[in-house]
């Protein structure tokens, strides 16, 4: 590992830990309402807006496909964004990434519809999705690599689960944009601002991460001269087999969100659960991301204490028993049921796996090509989730519920059998190596507070 090149470093970690941890995780706030009030507004809105010549279920399936091909474009940003971080620096991968994400992000709320401009609203739409495909892409390694590079060894899962506490607090924000937008405002408006709002995040976030000094373990590796000529071509040659590893780890969290949000969100609003409102689903969510916040880093922390595996295995456990049951109670229509869905479904489900992956994903890569490594599995995964709301959609048409539901327990047990088939980087030894390391550091170095 890594950590045993440094363990003085590494131990007590920088002095900015806590404010870059805390740095990124507002960037990730801001990609998040991004590039998920995306998938809400296909959801809710763009099936009738850019696409109002099909019947309702064809109009929805191409809304899914839209998004699904911002995921699609996702691993090509992930590539570019890995290769210049392990060959040029951590830092500007997260400036620019944010930039463009937000350009993007402002350019979707002004588009025209499909009443105005014909076929080219489709079309601008699916150009302007490309481009924060790619920006999402570039964010999570970069995010994930900087934040975990800063933090003290022994609580590294605390502090990648502070910066992916960011993807709740972005869900959160974007569905109450949603939410109050759904009844403030009249629907030539209500999907647009949303997005136009996020320019006022893009801004904070820039000035944020500019304040945000480079990953103390990139720049000894450039000034040992040891940095990669081509991190992506090493890592798939060296280390293929963790990147499948990571790429299956990932695809239960971020496919079995697409089916148990994305899909169910529209489930609930295409006209079968009548007594269902938008209003109900949507609050719902919007509870399920606020316990979010706090289960992810806790998630996080306990991975900590207890390793990555033990976390991941409950996590993937769970996912693989819940597909019926949550159809089950969302099928109820009744609003406490769709609550207690949605709860389990983020805040166990997907944050018990999105707390653990920021530490584990990069103690399975070496820091030469960390960057490269996380950033391609993570990403790849992000095109199977994408089209995951396609697939469920179009099972649903041709089993009812039950497709999506058994779709989301394989999605489990994909990664339960990617859980076992993963080496634990932080068990009982590597925790004591750390407390070694912890004694053997001067006490006025180690961290305050985390």
């Amino acid at each position: 590992m890594a950590e045993s090149k440094a363990p003085h470093q590494a131990a007590q970690g920088s002095p900015e830990r806590l404010r870059v941890a805390v740095g990124c995780g507002v960037g990730a706030t801001i990609e998040t309402y991004d590039f998920i009030g995306f998938g809400t507004a296909a959801a809710l809105y763009f099936g009738d807006v850019f696409f109002p010549d099909s019947d309702p279920l064809s109009a929805t399936l191409l809304s899914f496909a839209t998004l699904g091909i911002g995921f699609a474009a996702r691993p090509l940003g992930g590539v570019i964004a890995g290769h210049l971080g392990d060959r040029v620096g951590r830092k500007p991968v997260l400036v620019g990434s944010l930039l463009l994400m937000g350009i993007a992000t402002v350019v979707i709320g002004c588009l025209p519809t499909y009443q105005m401009i014909g076929i080219w609203a489709p079309v601008l739409l699916v150009v302007v999705r490309v481009i924060q495909g790619l920006a999402f892409g570039a964010e999570w390694g970069g995010a994930i690599l900087m934040t975990f590079e800063h933090a003290p060894w022994r609580r590294r899962g605390l502090y990648t689960g502070i910066t992916q506490a960011g993807f709740p607090v972005g869900l959160l924000l974007a569905n109450l944009a949603f939410l109050f937008s759904r009844h403030a405002l009249d629907d030539a408006w209500a999907w647009r601002v949303p997005f136009l709002l996020s320019s006022v995040l893009i801004a904070v976030g820039i000035f944020i991460r500019l304040r945000i000094d480079e990953s103390p373990e990139f720049a000894a590796l450039k000034k040992s001269g040891d940095v990669v000529k081509n991190p992506l071509l090493e890592v798939v040659r060296q280390d293929w087999r963790n990147v499948l590893r990571a790429f299956c780890l990932r695809i239960t969290e971020t496919a079995g969100y697409a089916v148990s949000v994305t899909f169910v969100l529209s489930y609930l609003d295409d006209g079968d659960a009548p007594d269902v409102t938008s209003t109900t689903t949507l609050t719902a969510l919007v509870t399920a991301a606020a316990l979010g916040i706090a289960a992810t880093t806790l998630w996080g922390r306990l991975s900590d204490r207890v390793g990555r595996r033990p976390v991941y295995l409950l996590g993937c456990s769970v996912s693989v028993l819940w597909g019926i049951p949550l159809f089950l109670l969302v099928n109820t229509e009744a609003a406490a049921f769709i609550l207690i869905a949605f709860v389990i479904s983020y805040a166990v489900c997907q944050n018990c796996l999105a707390g653990v992956q920021g530490a584990w994903f990069c103690e399975l890569f070496d820091t030469r090509t960390r960057t490269a490594g996380t950033s391609l599995a993570y990403q790849l995964s992000a095109v199977v989730s994408g089209f995951t709301p396609l697939i469920a959609t179009a099972l649903y048409s041709a089993t009812g519920w039950t497709g999506p539901a058994v779709l989301f327990s394989c999605y489990g047990l994909l990664g339960l059998l990617a859980t076992l088939m993963t080496r634990e980087t932080w068990g009982a030894e590597e925790r004591r190596a750390a407390d070694r390391a912890i004694t053997a550091t001067p006490e006025h170095a180690l961290p305050a507070a985390f």
